[in-house]
């Protein structure tokens, strides 16, 4: 089995999302073609921030390692993930019995089985019809008070997601006008809409695993 470039492999909870709150362990695998300007972990793709000590790691260590922290999911994420071939990994995951979640922009083909797929669709790649259809939820980030409404233009009759998440983006979220859009869309529009947050940064749990990596934001503070 081909080994995977990880920039950090974390036990923590899942902070956003119809699975906010449960134990969940990420595997971030490192490289990021799309580059977007606010990127929350640019220490996956960007020169002036990769980690001296990238390992390229097995997926049946990876596998193990997630079950050793007894976590309810496993979150595989970047950087963007689906650059990278992910049969191995979520065969040898599922092997465990361990519930295989996807973050993803969507905008590349995905190998391998995922139980849970979050789609974040970015203008830098936008998201193939067919990752919309695969998609679980949906999770918009809303950088001005115009983004839900492009957003809503661009991906309209694409998807069948039932849940479909507006973010802050992270520079943001103290925007008034940023959260008020997010408001008034959620109660003029009803479902699929939902207001969404980055909880686990309010909490820094991912932190208090010391595994994880100080988080390199470029949008904003982490």
């Amino acid at each position: 089995m081909k080994p995977l470039p990880v920039n950090e492999c974390f036990h923590t909870w899942q902070g956003e999302g119809v699975h906010l709150g449960k134990s969940a362990y990420f595997i971030r695998l490192q490289g990021c073609p799309v580059k977007c300007p606010w990127c929350d972990s640019a220490g996956t793709w960007h020169p002036d921030w990769k980690p001296q000590d990238l390992q390229k790691v097995s997926p049946q260590t990876l596998a193990q390692q997630a079950k050793d922290s007894h976590c309810e999911i496993v979150v595989i994420t970047g950087g963007e993930p689906t650059i990278h071939d992910l049969t191995d990994l979520t065969t040898e995951l599922s092997n465990h019995n361990l519930p295989v979640h996807l973050e993803t922009c969507g905008g590349f083909p995905l190998k391998g089985h995922f139980d849970w797929i979050t789609l974040s669709p970015k203008w830098w790649q936008l998201p193939l019809d067919e990752n919309l259809q695969l998609a679980h939820e949906l999770k918009i980030i809303v950088e001005d008070t115009d983004s839900i409404t492009k957003w809503t233009e661009e991906l309209k009759d694409r998807h069948h997601c039932q849940h479909i998440w507006l973010h802050p983006e992270w520079s943001q979220v103290q925007n008034p006008q940023v959260l008020e859009s997010i408001s008034n869309w959620v109660k003029t529009h009803g479902p699929p809409y939902r207001a969404g947050y980055q909880l686990h940064k309010v909490y820094n749990v991912d932190q208090l695993d010391p595994n994880s990596r100080p988080n390199i934001p470029l949008g904003g503070v982490s």
